[in-house]
């Protein structure tokens, strides 16, 4: 098979009774009892609009085929139980009412994170439950594998105790638990993504409001595919890295005396950026400059015009590579080479420092555009990028039980 035709195996890719049969399956294996359902939450690419949503700004994203499923149980005495097999540790016990940020070590302070932030928020959430976890989201890619995690176990505590949170609400909680519980300082895009996300369409997001709205997104309608290019460059957003930009937009917006960068009209930049510090300038312009791109860009899908998303792709990209300075060699050569040979456009997505490279393409030229950079990534020594067809698809949801 072609490479630029590969796509990882999940439950886009096979009826949803089946997906969450092999999950329940697993949870059965696990725990010796019957799951009481099945949830599930996907992973996403951000088309455009990147470092935007701690900024109260504005994002595009969609959702993956690839996602997370969970196969959850309420208990009643207090105790929960994760167990994952993407993680080979056995199952993980802990009491909620113990939960504390920083107790809960490796994979499982995700999962644990949803539910001490519900436990926080007062959501009677405190009798527990058990939980099998697979996912079919590559982890370290930028493809928000955590935000999945995340959002799959939040809409499963949200029906299994019968909580009905909103799902702008489910988002929020599933944040606190990255930021406070596993020391994450992540906005809000890659949650309300994963929970809000429609088939066929990317999300219109106003981080500062929540606002959002489906924007169509027909790529074969165009003659159009989504390459993402997996890098492998493996990332770690709790490092230190992106709390520093973070701070460092704070820092700026403060100095400029507004609440968020968002509030800079693109008309006062130039100004702005003269009274800043030499080392905050470049992230300002970052910020207010990806903001117009995602208005743009929005401007032009509901134009009916996807192919025009390419220019502001290959932009976006050369302003987190220069001025927000997040991007790397592999994701730099992703995106020179797909360019050259033959995409419309293409950037890093996610976080930065690694990760995965989207790259639009007419559909015809797809395969060489794959094969070009699978050829550079061999001849400057690197390993074999991963390559996925990326489809707008659905949030987060119940898939059976």
């Amino acid at each position: 098979m072609n490479p630029a035709h590969e796509t990882a195996h999940d439950p886009a890719h096979e009826t949803a009774g089946g997906a969450a049969g092999t999950t329940a399956d697993a949870f059965h294996r696990v725990y010796g009892t019957h799951a009481d359902g099945v949830w599930a939450a996907p992973g996403r690419v951000n088309l455009i609009g990147e470092h935007t949503d701690y900024n109260d700004g504005f994002a595009l994203p969609m959702a993956l085929p690839q996602a997370t499923r969970v196969a959850a149980r309420r208990r009643g005495d207090g105790r929960l139980r994760l167990h994952s097999d993407r993680f080979d540790a056995g199952v993980v016990e802990l009491e909620v009412a113990a939960l504390a940020p920083g107790a809960v070590p490796g994979w499982a302070r995700y999962p644990a994170g949803v539910v001490w932030a519900l436990a926080e928020a007062g959501h009677p959430v405190g009798g527990g439950a058990d939980l099998h976890v697979d996912s079919t989201v590559p982890t370290g890619a930028g493809l928000s594998s955590s935000a999945a995690l995340e959002c799959a176990v939040a809409v499963a505590f949200d029906e299994l105790y019968g909580l009905g949170l909103t799902r702008p609400e489910l988002a929020r909680t599933a944040q606190r638990a990255e930021n406070a519980f596993a020391g994450v300082p992540c906005g809000i895009m890659d949650q309300m993504a994963s929970l809000c996300c429609t088939e066929g369409a990317a999300l219109f997001l106003d981080s500062r409001t929540l606002g959002h709205h489906r924007v169509p997104f027909d790529l074969a309608g165009h003659g159009l595919r989504l390459l993402v290019i997996d890098t492998r460059v493996q990332h770690d957003l709790a490092d230190g890295a992106y709390a520093g930009l973070r701070a460092g937009c704070e820092r700026a917006a403060a100095l400029l005396g507004l609440t968020a960068l968002r509030d800079l009209p693109a008309e006062e930049l130039p100004a702005a950026l003269t009274a800043l510090p030499a080392e905050l300038a470049p992230l300002v312009r970052h910020v207010v400059t990806e903001n117009a791109r995602v208005t743009e860009a929005v401007d032009r899908l509901s134009a009916g015009n996807p192919a025009a998303l390419g220019p502001l792709l290959t932009a976006g990209h050369a302003s987190l590579r220069d001025d927000y300075r997040v991007s790397c060699p592999e994701t730099d050569l992703a995106v020179d080479t797909a360019v050259a040979a033959g995409a419309l456009g293409a950037r890093m997505t996610g976080g930065g420092f690694g990760g995965s490279v989207i790259a639009l393409t007419p559909e015809d030229r797809a395969d060489r555009v794959a094969a070009a950079v699978t050829a550079a990534f061999a001849a400057a020594g690197y390993g074999p990028p991963a390559l996925l067809t990326a489809t707008p698809s659905a949030g987060a949801g119940r898939l059976a039980g």
